[in-house]
């Protein structure tokens, strides 16, 4: 089964000059927990999380109304082509013990995320439980 069929798609996207709380009520609206970080013509620059605003920002005492998201984005960006097969994602997801993947289009720009929730849905039960427990592992 290709990524494409079990991804969120229709993602919102934000600026790398977008505060944090810009980017937390993105999430917000949206019920989601992350947003692909672009630059100009969808170029993925990074990512933020509600973990990363949380963690690298809020428990540090950075005040999300003047924080940058470029500031505290995450800048590796883990991703995978739309057309590629969950198994692959899954190896992937296992390999870098993350939970959310970016899913790109034909030109690399963001399309949808795909999580540990989407794959639990679509594959049987013991393989989603057993990617579970390999992105759990601490290194």
């Amino acid at each position: 089964m290709k990524l494409s069929h079990i991804m969120t798609g229709g993602i919102e996207t934000v600026l790398p000059q977008a505060t944090l709380a810009e980017a937390a009520k993105k999430m917000a609206s949206q019920d989601i927990g992350s947003l692909p970080v672009c630059a100009e013509r969808h170029k993925v620059v990074g990512i933020i999380t509600d973990r990363d605003i949380t963690v690298r920002a809020v428990a540090r005492g950075m005040d999300p109304s003047q924080t940058r998201v470029e500031e505290v984005m995450t800048r590796e960006v883990l991703s995978c082509p739309s057309d590629a097969d969950v198994e692959e994602a899954c190896a992937l997801m296992e390999k870098r013990q993350v939970r959310r993947l970016l899913v790109t289009g034909d030109d690399d720009s963001p399309v949808g995320i795909v999580s540990l929730g989407d794959i639990a849905l679509c594959l049987r039960e013991n393989q989603s439980g057993e990617v579970l427990k390999k992105v759990s592992e601490p290194d």
